[in-house]
């Protein structure tokens, strides 16, 4: 038991031996954990490493097989997630829980257990929204938001609950740098008034600024505890990992043909909260990384759309694939060309949940030898998705693990290995490493980093700008539906793009599609 002031604290929370198991993996063994009161504890560990199903038990969406859970020193069986908001625990899922035909305001009525009406939530939520630097619009349809606005309003619905013990699991894994810090000043507006915080993040540089100490899990096991202050980034990442850390490495860029080329691309959307794309001018070539930076909400949704050709262009000539007019085809049709495509949402777009990893591998490689005259070759389906399993280090029980089952981190290294596997002439990433852990996300950006040396086109939209940096061999920044001129990676910095992002670029003077390749 802590002191303060001399007098003893009681913790918050304990975790005694908590155990849990499944039929293919060990996800949590023995677990302790205690977090004090006002206190923010950062819970560290790779993909699989059992951090969120850990969380999962503390909310009550997982019972486990063994173990006690202590709050303020009383054992409770917390059974539900109404249990746990009870004794005031809130949780920010990584993996968002959200009704998408529904508002965001009667999203968050339903959270709080429909104590009050949408209407009457709505003020609460535009103050406490605006109050923490997450604006969002209670009267706006989920479905219509990117990712980056859902992760707001899972953040907003949690802060609304006043909780005791908060639960954050990757909360900043698609926000603004700007937005990270307004949160990180609202959680620590939060600690000091007693509130405890555990949070799970693959971002070491956060871990290191905001939270006072840190466990670390490793095949369910606790490693390890530190001080996150006291230590390096690399030397976090080699606590979680167990070994070295890998880096990634870009060589000069050897630009070839143009692959994709967006020559005036303009596109109105029907949602009412989306963003029109208003003549939108780039060419990405073989043999090269372009990075798109932008702040969610701000045409990325609509881009995405439009190159997948899930949208159809109707102008003839303002988007082409390998130099084809393809504005008028569907999806099917472009990956026949050689597109391949990783889109931000992991399940229900990239990959669907209830089937295993070898149908989804079916879902977008049937062109790849996997069916022949109308017969499906199970063996091949079989033998892809071993390999995408092992060259991407997916941890799973094998290739008949249904995708709902991965984390999400291990799930995104299967969906990118998938397409990276399939051999694309382009391939269009939203978001590579969101929610993955430092490991993964270096194999994941040096797996982009070879498709590229072996002459594919990659475009990459992140908001990690940092990662961005780090991969690409050229920059431009999505704002308002409008694109900022392409500049060298090497020939700007992150206070540019900054700029840049906030809307303030002038427009690209070349009308000439030439003039949009790379020098």
């Amino acid at each position: 038991m802590a002191e303060h002031d001399g007098m003893p604290v009681e913790p918050r929370l304990r975790l005694l031996g908590i155990s849990k198991a499944y039929p293919s993996v060990i996800a949590s063994d023995k677990v302790d954990l205690t977090v004090m009161p006002g206190e923010i504890h950062a819970v560290l560990g790779e993909n699989g490493a059992g951090k969120s199903t850990l969380m999962k038990i503390i909310y009550g969406v997982t019972r486990p097989d063994r173990g006690q859970i202590l709050w303020e020193g009383r054992q409770v069986d917390i059974a539900s997630p109404l249990a746990a908001r009870r004794l005031g625990i809130g949780m920010v899922f990584q993996h968002f829980s959200l009704f998408e035909t529904l508002t965001v305001a009667e999203n968050i009525c339903l959270a709080l257990d429909g104590s009050e009406t949408p209407a009457a939530l709505a003020p609460r939520i535009r103050t406490v929204s605006a109050a923490y630097g997450l604006p969002v619009d209670p009267d706006r349809l989920v479905f219509s938001m990117s990712v980056g606005e859902r992760q707001r309003v899972e953040i907003v619905r949690c802060l609304l609950q006043s909780p005791r013990l908060l639960i954050m699991d990757e909360p900043t894994s698609v926000l603004t740098p700007q937005a990270v810090l307004t949160l990180f000043e609202s959680l620590r507006r939060l600690a000091a008034e007693g509130c405890s915080i555990l949070y799970i993040s693959h971002k070491l540089d956060e871990i290191r600024a905001l939270c006072d100490r840190a466990t670390v899990l490793r095949a369910g096991r606790v490693t390890g505890t530190a001080n996150p202050r006291e230590e390096s980034e690399r030397s976090l990442a080699e606590m979680m990992i167990g070994r070295e850390l890998p880096e990634c490495r870009l060589g000069p860029c050897n630009a070839g043909e143009p692959r994709l080329t967006l020559d005036g691309l303009s596109l109105a959307t029907a949602d009412p909260f989306g963003t029109n794309l208003h003549e939108l001018r780039l060419q990405v070539c073989a043999g090269e990384i372009v990075g798109v930076a932008g702040i969610s909400g701000n045409g990325q949704q609509e881009l995405l759309r439009a190159l997948s050709g899930e949208n159809r262009t109707g102008t003839k000539g303002t988007l082409q694939l390998m130099g084809r007019d393809v504005g008028h085809l569907g999806a099917a049709a472009r990956r026949k060309l050689g597109l391949g495509f990783v889109p931000e949402e992991r399940l229900g777009r990239g990959a669907v949940p209830d089937l295993s990893l070898a149908d989804n591998a079916l879902l977008t490689g049937y062109g790849a030898g996997m069916v022949v005259r109308g017969l499906i070759r199970f063996n091949r389906v079989r033998d892809f998705a071993r390999e995408v399993i092992a060259r991407f280090q997916v941890r799973c029980s094998g290739e008949r693990a249904v995708a709902g089952s991965l984390s999400g981190g291990n799930l995104q290294k299967f969906i990118v290995g998938r397409e990276t596997l399939l051999q694309p002439q382009v391939l269009v990433v939203a978001q590579p490493t969101w929610g993955v852990d430092i490991g993964a996300s270096m194999l994941i950006r040096q797996a982009l980093i070879d498709l590229r040396d072996q002459g594919v086109a990659v475009l990459v939209l992140s908001e990690e700008l940092d990662e961005l940096f780090m991969i690409s061999d050229r920059l431009v920044v999505l704002a308002g539906g409008r694109l900022s001129p392409a500049v060298a990676t090497r020939a700007t910095n992150i206070d540019q793009i900054g700029i840049w992002m906030s809307g303030n670029f002038a427009p690209l003077a070349q009308t000439d599609s030439t003039a949009l390749a790379p020098a």
